[in-house]
């Protein structure tokens, strides 16, 4: 019983030391770009055993970007009534991990050049879109498509982000310019979601 755990508990190790290798890989060099024996050679693994646990190159970035997915659903959960609050906060998630919105990114440009993101989201959207409807219901909230609502503060939230077409900002950058960004983005977005 003990060996049992020893091994599923390396087994454990292993597969975290993959996913941790493959999302490093992914952000930096996208779905074709990345390369299984640089993934290996930094997990300390090797190829049989990261395709025993998720079967090649392209299921092992649908896992990464799955639960880079559910990460920022999960840390950042929508407020319908302060999604000032909310860009500020995905600003803030994109500062401390911003290999997850590079790997959105990637997954944009190679994958899905059109629509939603992935089914994923579409699973996730639900809950973020009754959200801003019960807010709009109660008039709190602009008028308006929520789903395009929730684009707009998304956009928003980005304006600074690894992905910008404009400047990326890093978390080695002063704390006071960070605030200036958050102070701009709260008032901005709270300025276009609440009604007049």
């Amino acid at each position: 019983m003990t060996v049992d755990l020893e091994l599923t508990a390396r087994g454990e190790a292993t597969r975290q030391r993959i996913v941790a290798a493959a999302t490093a890989e992914f952000a930096e060099h996208g779905i074709a770009g990345a390369r299984v024996e640089r993934i290996v050679a930094q997990a300390r693994t090797n190829k049989a055993q990261l395709y025993g646990y998720f079967g090649g190159k392209d299921q092992l970035f649908d896992a990464i970007f799955a639960a880079s997915l559910d990460r920022i659903t999960d840390v950042v959960p929508i407020d319908g009534d302060d999604l000032a609050g909310w860009a500020v906060r995905l600003y803030d998630e994109y500062l401390a991990r911003p290999d997850l919105i590079r790997l959105a990114t990637w997954h944009r440009l190679e994958r899905k050049p059109g629509g939603h993101l992935t089914e994923h989201t579409g699973r996730l959207e639900p809950a973020k879109l009754g959200a801003i409807a019960t807010a709009q219901a109660a008039g709190r909230v602009v008028p308006g498509d929520p789903h395009d609502l929730m684009a707009l503060v998304i956009g928003m939230s980005m304006a600074w982000s690894p992905v910008s077409n404009v400047y990326a900002a890093t978390v080695d950058e002063d704390q006071a310019v960070h605030d200036r960004r958050r102070e701009l983005l709260r008032r901005t977005v709270a300025a276009a979601v609440t009604p007049a």
